[in-house]
């Protein structure tokens, strides 16, 4: 289309190039000049308009792709912390089974118990192992806000300032997120 109104324009021109100047024929020039003028008008428009279509079909593409990209994010941020709210349940069972195991044994019978619940526990690490659960270290290590949630402060000379004294409770990651911050004791 463009090069039609091109062809046309150029038609035009060369016709009153061929057409001498002429008082009869001044009037059609004037007519002939004004119809070119508007058809560059028209040219200009189309080309104006066409170059903001295609701007727009420019973003609109980008778009999309951001649009792609961003649902092959989420959908690998699900794929990778699909067991979070299953790990979330099975901790308040594994602190139980944790502080159970803390029990002292005093007879046969007790101790056989505590031994088949040591490896249950140890298969349900096991299970969260694989899954991507690790345990968060906290006891000497630094008070790092991300990871530990400090209950409680004290004064131990044997200790660095801001560093674990005693853990409460086990936190505990899923690759790289914190499904629960350890709660500690930390040193001033």
């Amino acid at each position: 289309m463009e090069e039609r109104n091109e062809q046309v324009v150029e038609e035009v021109k060369e016709a009153q190039v061929e057409e001498a100047v002429t008082p009869e024929n001044s009037e059609k020039a004037v007519e002939e000049k004004s119809e070119a003028a508007l058809l560059q008008e028209k040219v200009d428009e189309l080309q104006a308009k066409l170059t903001e279509t295609e701007g727009r079909t420019l973003r609109l593409q980008a778009d999309f792709e951001n649009y792609k990209r961003r649902v092959q994010m989420d959908k690998q941020a699900a794929e990778k912390y699909r067991a979070q709210s299953l790990v979330s349940d099975i901790l308040p069972a594994l602190d139980n089974f944790e502080r159970a195991m803390q029990v002292e044994a005093t007879d046969e019978q007790t101790k056989s118990l505590l031994q088949g619940m040591e490896m249950v526990h140890r298969q349900l690490l096991e299970a969260l192992t694989k899954e991507g659960v690790e345990v968060i270290e906290a006891v000497g290590k630094q008070f790092d806000p991300n990871e530990h949630q400090a209950i409680m402060q004290v004064e131990d000379s044997e200790f660095e300032s801001n560093a674990v004294v005693e853990e409460f409770q086990k936190g505990y990651k899923l690759k790289d997120r914190v499904i629960r911050p350890s709660m500690v004791k930390v040193n001033q």
